[in-house]
């Protein structure tokens, strides 16, 4: 089974094996919102090129339980971008090559 994500109260919520994968031992993610692809754009701070392509945001990855898995609170960009608030789980694919995962929101 695929490791999931969700929305849960305006956090997104990433499994343990897909925090190990793309962010290892790294707590922040940059995240930003693609309007035009209604997709949110989540890697580690370490991706320089991203920074350069994308005006994101970091934010910090909290532990929420001895699992690994971990979340990132993204009220601002639900609000900010007049998105659906309810919690759910979210389609998403990973760029592993340039540790990406691209979520559909």
């Amino acid at each position: 089974m695929n490791p999931k994500i969700s929305l849960k109260s305006s956090h997104i919520y990433l499994d343990a094996e897909l925090v190990q994968t793309v962010f290892g031992t790294i707590h922040y993610a940059y995240v930003t919102y693609i309007v035009k692809q209604r997709e949110l754009l989540i890697t580690p701070v370490s991706s320089q090129w991203f920074v350069k392509m994308h005006k994101p945001t970091q934010f910090l990855l909290k532990s929420r339980n001895l699992k690994g898995d971990k979340t990132l609170a993204i009220r601002e960009i639900l609000i900010d971008n007049d998105l659906d608030t309810s919690d759910r789980d979210l389609d998403y694919i990973t760029i592993e090559k340039t540790n990406l995962i691209k979520v559909s929101i």
